[in-house]
């Protein structure tokens, strides 16, 4: 828990001192692997706090999942962008006040266009968890392997500089709970079904009982599942 945790820190400072083309990259990275299919949208921002934990500039991916909106930075990864429930079309056409709620410095901002990436799954993209784990998720598919109950799983662990983040990949096989974490690819994870009690229960079974707090985004009806 602790390895992961220092890890997870340790990309969380190098990208806050990425310079705006470091972001863009990234970026573009993460718009490959989900691919056309996802909407998306890639954006360049301009900061004008003075006091903020991004930088003066920085490019971001806004993509669509599960009905809302989300979105990815290299600097901290992927985070809820939507602030409303069944207003999808409204918060598209409009990215500013969901990027207030991000920070307040966050108020000029514009589309970033250009033809999209070839997607590359032998680089890891940077805080990249909660991408690289729907990747994942639709390998599996396209496998033909049989997943059923698929979700992607966040939790926070505490570190000196405040809680971390990080998503990984479950879903229920034939016999057990299988656990794909994006961050240690040759970890593999098989748990009982008890262990799924709860979001906070599975992730602590995951990563141990420093776990502060877990949550659940189901995949069923975005893949079509069952």
């Amino acid at each position: 828990m602790k390895t992961l945790a220092r890890l997870l820190l340790i990309f969380a400072l190098l990208y806050a001192a990425l310079r705006a083309d470091g972001t863009l990259a990234a970026a573009r990275h993460a718009q490959a692997l989900l691919g056309p299919d996802t909407w998306s949208r890639l954006i360049a921002i301009e900061n004008t706090s003075a006091e903020s934990r991004y930088p003066r500039a920085l490019h971001a991916l806004v993509f669509e999942l599960a009905g809302i909106l989300w979105v990815y930075t290299a600097i901290d990864g992927t985070q809820s962008f939507s602030l409303h429930v069944g207003r999808l079309e409204e918060e598209k056409a409009d990215f500013g006040p969901l990027l207030r709620e991000i920070d307040p410095g966050f108020r000029r901002w514009r589309e970033v266009s250009g033809k999209p990436l070839a997607a590359k799954r032998d680089v890891a993209l940077p805080n990249g968890c909660f991408v690289e784990s729907i990747v994942a998720l639709r390998e599996r598919l396209a496998s033909g392997e049989r997943v059923r109950n698929p979700r992607l799983l966040s939790y926070f662990v505490p570190t000196p500089n405040g809680a971390v983040g990080h998503t990984v990949l479950v879903y229920e096989g034939a016999e057990r709970i299988a656990v794909l974490d994006s961050a240690q690819p040759e970890r593999q994870i098989r748990l009982p079904f008890t262990a799924g009690v709860s979001p906070l229960a599975l992730a602590r079974a995951i990563e141990g009982p420093e776990v502060l707090r877990a949550r659940e985004l189901k995949l069923d009806a975005v893949v079509g599942t069952s």
